[in-house]
């Protein structure tokens, strides 16, 4: 899967992207039909301890998913970001197997 990260107000480190790929691919296990994954890491320039920001969007043939997670680290948002993807790909897919 073709995973693209988007750092918005900073810059993002290699570990940090690695920990992104890894977790995005997955979620492939789940629904194997995904075509891409755009992640977008925020930091909100806010005195609150959770400003860390993850938004990712998944591509699969005929819709896309959105997600917006913010927690106190990217590692953190993006763990539950997938986690809330991969509940949505089983749907889709239980769904889209019921009307074979």
């Amino acid at each position: 899967m073709k995973v693209s990260v988007h750092a918005v107000n900073f810059t993002v480190d290699k570990k940090l992207v690695d920990f992104v790929q890894d977790r995005m691919d997955k979620l492939e296990k789940y629904y194997d039909k995904v075509v891409s994954a755009d992640v977008f890491l925020k930091v909100e320039k806010t005195s609150d301890k959770e400003n860390k920001i993850a938004e990712v969007k998944i591509n699969v043939p005929g819709d896309d998913f959105l997600v917006k997670k913010q927690c106190k680290t990217f590692e953190e948002a993006v763990e539950l970001s997938a986690e809330s993807l991969q509940r949505m790909l089983v749907k889709r897919k239980e769904k889209i197997s019921s009307h074979i």
